[in-house]
């Protein structure tokens, strides 16, 4: 789920004056004069290559079209906008490290991502210290808003952290709701990752479904990078449930479902939206059929303020899958583009320019092409849609939208 950007504090000397233009890079013009013009980046972090690369490099694109049309339109007059995209692979201290460099670079005034909550624990300190603005298109563990204690008492621990995406406290009770009374299911089997995202979004199912009157007959963990599953195949298979729910990414789920397939327990795998992606199709092939997966707001390609943002990604070729944050991640990095339009007078930033954006973010409010964008006291979205997508002749199929209503 991420990057950012920052704006410098950078001298120009001028007929032998040197002049400030607080927290932002001017350019020159061809002929060495002052164009006025500012260079504001925003940083992305996310992971780009390896584990969960595909919904990374979504988040990636993402943004950069946001920050393309920004230019194209001039959105914010007399600035332009770049992205700088790290890699954090999906682990938590390169994402740390990546959140540093970021914060050091002056000309960042705001952060995409990250797209994993274990990397977002390590991030938000680090940006939150620099007042520097993090919105995560894809981060859903409720703690990140409301605090480890949320479920009892919500304290917001960074008021620098945002995220268009909502939480697994009702993306978790919406799966629930949809296994016991959609599928009609009875005894789930529960496994996780044992990541901050996995397990919390499975805790929530185990909860939720019990509440609903099914029964969790069998709980599991596996590692990140396991692929042979097969003790845990034998355990579900024998468990005698009717619907297995993984809490985790793509990257282990499509490998189980299909060890769990061919031992012939022919019983779904539903997971979360760090499942929801067409490489988890593709790898697990034939034996993804059926299985389902939730995913914050409705599908992107019916959302008619996104079609210019769909076939910009599909014409330029962008690597990765759009379909499930891309559209969140282009919001994200919109909220900064406007915040810094809200901030800049008379073509300079002022020295607290990070902090202002901070603020502006706080209160902003617009229609995205995810739907209206504008955050709550906590920093998380105000559109709390959700999706239940099920494999059907071999492509994700939307079969349920709606709002979570936790039990």
């Amino acid at each position: 789920m991420r990057q950012r950007s920052l704006v410098i504090l950078t001298s120009v000397l001028t007929t032998g004056a040197l002049t400030l233009t607080a927290c932002g890079s001017r350019n020159n013009d061809s002929k060495g004069g002052d164009s006025g013009n500012v260079t504001v980046t925003i940083g992305v972090d996310a992971p780009l290559t390896g584990q969960n690369s595909a919904t990374g490099l979504g988040i990636q694109y993402g943004a950069q079209i946001a920050v393309d049309d920004a230019n194209k339109n001039k959105t914010v007059p007399g600035v332009t906008f770049k992205v700088k995209a790290l890699d954090d692979k999906a682990i938590p201290a390169t994402g740390q490290q990546n959140a540093t460099q970021l914060v050091a670079e002056k000309d960042v005034l705001g952060v995409v991502g990250p797209l994993n909550s274990g990397v977002a624990t390590q991030m938000q300190q680090v940006l939150n210290t620099a007042n520097l603005v993090e919105i995560s298109p894809s981060n859903t563990a409720p703690e990140l808003t409301q605090g480890k204690d949320w479920q009892t008492k919500k304290v917001r621990p960074f008021k620098n952290y945002f995220r268009t995406a909502t939480t697994d406290a009702l993306q978790g009770a919406f799966a629930a709701d949809y296994a016991y009374n959609g599928l009609h299911k009875k005894k789930a089997f529960v496994v996780d990752d044992k990541q901050t995202y996995g397990a919390g979004l499975s805790k929530i199912f185990k909860e939720q479904f019990a509440k609903q009157g099914g029964k969790v007959i069998g709980t599991d963990h596996v590692s990140v990078g396991d692929r042979d599953f097969s003790t845990l195949v034998t355990k579900i298979k024998n468990s005698g449930a009717d619907i297995l729910y993984y809490g985790g990414q793509y990257d282990e789920s499509q490998v189980l479902t299909k060890q769990l397939k061919d031992a012939g327990a022919n019983i779904p795998l539903f997971g979360g939206d760090g499942m929801f992606t067409p490489t988890y199709i593709k790898t697990a092939g034939k034996a993804a059929e059926g299985d389902l997966a939730t995913s914050i707001g409705v599908p992107v390609d019916t959302l008619p303020a996104a079609k210019d943002f769909v076939a910009t990604y599909k014409a330029k070729k962008y690597p990765g899958d759009y379909g499930t944050y891309g559209s969140y991640s282009y919001d994200a990095a919109t909220a900064i583009i406007k915040a810094v339009g809200q901030v800049i007078k008379d073509g300079k930033l002022p020295d607290d320019a990070r902090a202002q954006v901070v603020d502006a973010v706080q209160h902003n409010s617009f229609d995205g092409i995810s739907g209206k964008i504008s955050f709550d006291e906590f920093g998380d979205t105000t559109n709390k849609q959700l999706t239940v997508y099920q494999v059907v002749n071999g492509a994700w199929k939307s079969v349920k939208s709606g709002v979570a209503n936790p039990k």
